[in-house]
């Protein structure tokens, strides 16, 4: 077991459900990633689902998936009405057994009640509630502090009723380790895994990621064409600093699952951008995935943006600025984008994402599916056209 069955019994190994959170507008994506590789879905909301699966589960879906942010294990649910009840409630759950007093410890509050003024003032109580029962127990102080890359405690309060969550991640999962060279407004990892997956891209067509900016829409498409789990590039989750971590199972999990990536891509992956910087950016970013030399990188317009024959994907993320000056120099971009999508893309699957729907009415051409994506609190869409010959 990734965690030992004697006194963490009652605590770690008695509930039979873990927590994944995501994006909003991303829940359709995880929930088929999480089916795909065997697990129940109990339940499911707009920013993740509760699945049938217990701590040992963590590693596995920390390593595999590409769209969630966070493996959570619930440790206790409880009514609160003040904060010297949390203290009490977070104080009697057995953190010796769970916590070792050499880690550092971080909790993450999000709150909606009367009860407290700040979502810091609860953070305060639960790591005092923690740390004061470390140190009964063991005479010493652990660290703590706002570092999210040891353990990691979550608190939700809502009204008079709290949830408190062991996080196995740690730092959210999107931070894969491989953007080393951000570019301008780079979108998120798993938002860039999610489009993909809408765009039912699995590797088997080609893909033309014309305005790369850093690359992470090219890199997650190599990462899933490869079969390649993106949590193998990173070296650190919340469940390793738990007492009793098994590293020689850990170890085993990850030679696993590194077996079944393939070596090369079933068809080419093709990226460019105008401007010479975010190329270079982008190819230090594939390098630092393991991905540099399967990517056609290209320094040029996006018009002038090599498509293949075969009928491949094409997929855009231009800027959707809201300053008027700014509207009407995009506006210009977009309809471009219509003009490139019809004389050189025939035959093939277009798609823009985009936060501005008026700047999207620029490119002229008919969608056959309008997906909702958030981009941090904007509202975008993922715009699918059938570009028919």
């Amino acid at each position: 077991m990734m965690i030992g069955e004697g006194s963490l019994k009652m605590n770690i190994l008695k509930n039979r459900s873990l927590t994944l959170t995501c994006g909003r507008g991303i829940t359709p994506y995880l929930r088929r990633e999480i089916e795909q590789l065997g697990y129940t879905i109990l339940s499911e909301h707009d920013r993740g689902v509760e699945v049938e699966a217990s701590w040992d589960d963590a590693p596995r879906l920390n390593l595999c998936l590409r769209t969630a942010l966070h493996v959570m294990y619930l440790l206790k649910k409880f009514s609160c009405r003040g904060p010297d009840e949390l203290y009490r409630e977070v104080a009697a759950i057995s953190w010796e057994d769970i916590i070792d007093p050499s880690e550092y410890v971080s909790v993450v509050s999000v709150v909606d009640t009367t009860r407290v003024n700040s979502s810091m003032f609860a953070n305060q109580k639960v790591k005092d509630a923690v740390v004061d029962r470390l140190v009964e127990k063991y005479g010493k102080r652990p660290s703590s502090g706002p570092k999210r890359d040891n353990v990691v405690v979550n608190l939700f309060w809502n009204n008079d009723n709290c949830w408190l969550y062991l996080d196995s991640s740690g730092n959210k999962l999107s931070d894969r380790g491989y953007r080393i060279m951000p570019h301008a407004a780079p979108l998120r990892e798993t938002l860039a895994a999610s489009l993909l997956l809408a765009a039912g891209y699995d590797g088997s067509s080609p893909l033309v990621n014309p305005m790369c900016g850093s690359g992470t829409l090219a890199i997650e498409a190599a990462l899933i064409a490869l079969n390649r789990a993106p949590g193998l590039l990173r070296n650190n989750f919340g469940f390793m600093h738990i007492k009793n971590f098994d590293g020689a199972r850990w170890r085993l999990l990850r030679k696993e699952i590194k077996s079944r990536a393939r070596s090369k891509l079933p068809a080419r992956i093709i990226a460019s951008d105008i401007d010479k910087r975010a190329a270079d950016a982008a190819k230090k970013n594939a390098r630092a995935a393991g991905v540099d030399g399967l990517i056609d990188f290209y320094v040029c317009d996006f018009t002038d943006t090599p498509v293949p024959r075969e009928k491949s994907i094409i997929i855009l993320n231009p800027a959707y600025g809201f300053r008027l000056g700014k509207e009407i120099e995009l506006g210009r971009l977009y309809k471009s984008i219509g003009d490139f999508f019809k004389k050189k893309c025939s035959g093939h699957t277009g798609y823009i994402f985009t936060g501005n729907l008026d700047l999207a009415k620029q490119v002229g051409l008919r969608t056959s599916r309008r997906l909702v994506f958030f981009n941090a609190d904007i509202e975008c869409r993922l715009l699918e056209y059938h570009l028919y010959k």
